[in-house]
C-alpha cells in the first residue's frame, strides 16, 4: 500500500464563510451536512463519482467543521492497511493517540494523532462495514 493522504479536514470559526472562501479561489464543490446536531461540510476538491469519490487522480475530497479549540489545525489523513496496527506503530514510535480507533458508518475508520513534534494527522482504513 502506498500510504497515501486520502482526506483533510480544516477546522474553522465560520465554516459556511472558510467554505464560501475556498469555492470562490479554487471552484470546490462543497456541500453542509448535518447529523443530529452535527454539522460538516463536505468539500470535494475535483469531479466526483456517484458515490463523491474522485474521478481523476491528484484528487482528494475533505471537510470543514466548527473550530472546537482555538488552537485546532488542518489535519491530513493517511491510507492504511489497518487503523490498529498503525496506531499502535505510531505510539510506539513517540506519536500521542488524540483520538482511538473511530468508525465512520458504511465507509472506514480513523484515528486521530499527533506527532512527536506536536502535528496532528489521522489514518484511515477504508471498510464498508465499519459502524
Amino acid at each position: 500500500m502506498a500510504h497515501g493522504v486520502v482526506h483533510f479536514e480544516i477546522p474553522a470559526t465560520d465554516p459556511d464563510k472558510v467554505a464560501d472562501f475556498y469555492r470562490q479561489l479554487f471552484g470546490w464543490q462543497i456541500d453542509k451536512m448535518s447529523v443530529g446536531e452535527s454539522e460538516y461540510w463536505f468539500v470535494m476538491s475535483g469531479p466526483v463519482d456517484e458515490q463523491g469519490a474522485p474521478k481523476e487522480s491528484g484528487y482528494i475530497n475533505g471537510g470543514l467543521y466548527r473550530r472546537q479549540m482555538p488552537d485546532q489545525t488542518p489535519v491530513n489523513y493517511v491510507d492504511v492497511e489497518s487503523v490498529d496496527e498503525y496506531t499502535n506503530k505510531a505510539r510506539a514510535l513517540g506519536a500521542k493517540v488524540v483520538m482511538e480507533k473511530t468508525p465512520v458508518p458504511g465507509m472506514g475508520w480513523f484515528s486521530l494523532l499527533a506527532d512527536p513534534d506536536g502535528n496532528s494527522f489521522g489514518v484511515w482504513q477504508n471498510d464498508t462495514a465499519a459502524g
